[in-house]
């Protein structure tokens, strides 16, 4: 998988999709018994993706993913053309509309958080975040002065800016100040820095030691590098602050199962029910395809405009 690896990596995909695309090409070494990848044919993908809709039973979005991940391994690891895939039994996609809370749901699992993950909950729902991208938040990814939060590197390497909550500004001043004396300890230790992505450090040699680089929500213990016997800082881990998000989802005895993710969705509904243009939304939001969005207009009640009338009429 070492080729896989170094393929991905070079076209920035996010370590997520290595794990994904690893976990297919396995399953489809293991459905094929027998065969080396020499062997593989396009009649070979025809045949697993047709097991797992027919015998596994996957979802759609897990079928979808499985075909990705084979295009891509076929293209670029054994420089074979993919070909045409006919005649496969595609997995049934179900209508999907998502899990959305009120303000009141919101602010109940709010209260049942600890610090910080009550803010990064905030953060969730107060800009429609994906928990990945607000657990990558650096520290110069907050703009106090203008309001405003950079997402860099979202899904699909993408960057954009929303607002800033203006009713957390200080609670998020306040963990400013708290993680600014967490990185005076660090740089008066055996410090080497926060964990950088890329090649950055080789353009920017101290970035990793500056504060503007430092993480926004960084975990509580340094990480020790055993190749370099560097002492490193990573950011909070998303199995931590999911884990928290249920108990506190418990805690208040939602009728709803919500996870990190529901509150992205209840920020789009939100915004969508005090009359957001659908543009505005996606844009917030992200997405590539205004399609993406739309699936929130499932989430609101529908209101109908009687008689149209004119700009100049209003």
């Amino acid at each position: 998988m070492t080729d896989l690896a170094n393929e991905i990596k070079v076209r920035h995909y996010s370590p997520k999709t290595l794990k994904s695309y690893s976990t297919w090409i396995r399953k489809m070494k293991s459905f094929c018994k027998g065969k080396g990848p020499a062997e593989l044919s396009t009649a070979d993908v025809k045949e697993f993706l047709t097991f797992l809709a027919a015998k596994q039973k996957v979802s759609a979005s897990s079928q979808n993913q499985a075909f990705n991940a084979l295009l891509f391994w076929f293209r670029h690891i054994l420089n074979k053309e993919f070909g045409q895939i006919d005649g496969v039994v595609r997995a049934k996609r179900k209508p999907y509309i998502p899990v959305v809370l009120s303000r009141e749901e919101v602010d109940a699992v709010c209260e049942n958080l600890k610090y910080p993950h009550d803010l990064v909950v905030k953060l969730l729902y107060g800009c429609g975040l994906r928990l990945f991208e607000c657990l990558n938040l650096r520290i110069q990814s907050l703009n106090f002065d203008f309001g405003v939060l950079t997402v860099h590197d979202g899904k699909g390497k993408k960057d954009r800016t929303v607002p800033l909550p203006q009713s957390i500004i200080p609670d998020l001043k306040a963990h400013l100040e708290r993680v600014k004396k967490l990185h005076d300890n660090d740089l008066a230790e055996d410090y080497s820095g926060a964990f950088m992505f890329d090649s950055i450090e080789k353009k920017y040699k101290n970035c990793a030691k500056e504060f503007v680089w430092q993480w926004f929500f960084p975990a509580k213990t340094l990480t020790f590098v055993p190749e370099s016997k560097e002492h490193r800082r990573y950011h909070l881990h998303e199995t931590h602050v999911q884990k928290s998000i249920k108990r506190a989802v418990n805690k208040a005895k939602l009728s709803k199962r919500a996870t990190a993710h529901t509150f992205r969705h209840s920020y789009a509904s939100h915004l969508l029910q005090a009359n957001y243009d659908i543009r505005t939304i996606q844009e917030l939001l992200g997405h590539s395809d205004v399609r993406t969005t739309m699936i929130y207009t499932h989430t609101i009640k529908s209101t109908t405009i009687k008689e149209a009338k004119s700009p100049l009429d209003f």
